[in-house]
């Protein structure tokens, strides 16, 4: 069943639309620790499966009341959950939701799994896709862990027997990162997203608090801001969409698109299978 999944996904994302599509659209869910971490690095490939006709949709596991310098709790919860809605609308997805989780405090405790087991089971996913358990970030670590760990636990009847476990395991996909221990990203599906490039910026850009507050605020950068609607998404182009084609991704192109295809491409994004 994952070889055929894999085999249609690909079919999908190479060729574009297809009968089967229509007929039996996927059912997509990535699951990640914060509002906005799965924005940057699928939100392509989302916008795309959302275009064929799939259903899609994003899970933050915390609800994000930690990461900002000048406002916190309950008041950038809503804040976040609100710019999550707006990106889903802008991205074209079904769903972008938080769950009430304390950013910052993540750990991969029982109580957690079960919720992203219910998730899981409650969208009758298809597909999976989640954070690599390597990240400076331990919310990142731990969302990485949580996912790994339900994986198997979404077909048990008798663990979190209030949702009907799925009949089926879906697939699980990992999102793309930079960390080489203990063993780097391996981009065994890459996908060229220069067609919805525009969208993705205009569904990143909804993440205001993030993206023009709290980040360049992290990085010094805060300054540098433009306040014009216009120069702000150049400076966001520039700081936060710069082409990203590895050699190791171009490589996982050509094996999918054919290497003219794959040399033209400027954006691209990648999943791994582990």
């Amino acid at each position: 069943m994952r070889k055929i999944l894999f085999a249609l996904l690909l079919v999908l994302f190479l060729v574009g639309q297809a009968a089967w599509a229509q007929n039996e659209p996927l059912r997509i869910i990535a699951v990640f620790a914060h509002p906005d971490d799965a924005d940057s690095r699928m939100s392509g490939t989302a916008i795309q499966w959302a275009k064929m006709g799939h259903q899609v949709k994003f899970v933050s596991i915390t609800n994000g009341d930690a990461g900002h310098h000048e406002t916190g709790g309950a008041r950038l919860a809503q804040r976040r959950r609100a710019e999550s809605e707006e990106a889903a609308r802008r991205y074209g997805i079904a769903e972008y939701i938080t769950l009430d989780n304390h950013d910052a405090e993540l750990v991969p405790s029982l109580d957690v799994r079960k919720q992203v087991i219910r998730e899981i089971r409650k969208w009758k996913a298809d597909v999976v896709v989640g954070l690599r358990p390597n990240d400076y970030h331990p919310d990142h670590r731990y969302a990485g862990v949580l996912v790994m760990d339900a994986a198997y636990m979404v077909v048990v009847p008798n663990s979190v027997s209030d949702v009907p476990a799925l009949e089926r395991n879906p697939v699980f996909l990992y999102m793309r990162d930079r960390f080489t221990r203990p063993y780097p990203f391996q981009p065994d599906i890459a996908v060229i997203i220069d067609s919805v490039f525009d969208q993705k910026i205009h569904g990143m850009m909804a993440h205001e608090s993030q993206y023009f507050e709290w980040l360049p605020w992290v990085a010094r950068r805060l300054d540098e801001v433009p306040k014009d609607p216009d120069e702000r998404r150049e400076w966001f182009v520039n700081w936060r969409g710069r082409p990203n084609i590895t050699p190791e991704i171009r490589k996982s192109l050509e094996k999918w698109y054919g290497a003219e295809k794959a040399g033209k491409a400027v954006h691209a994004e990648a999943v791994s299978y582990t």
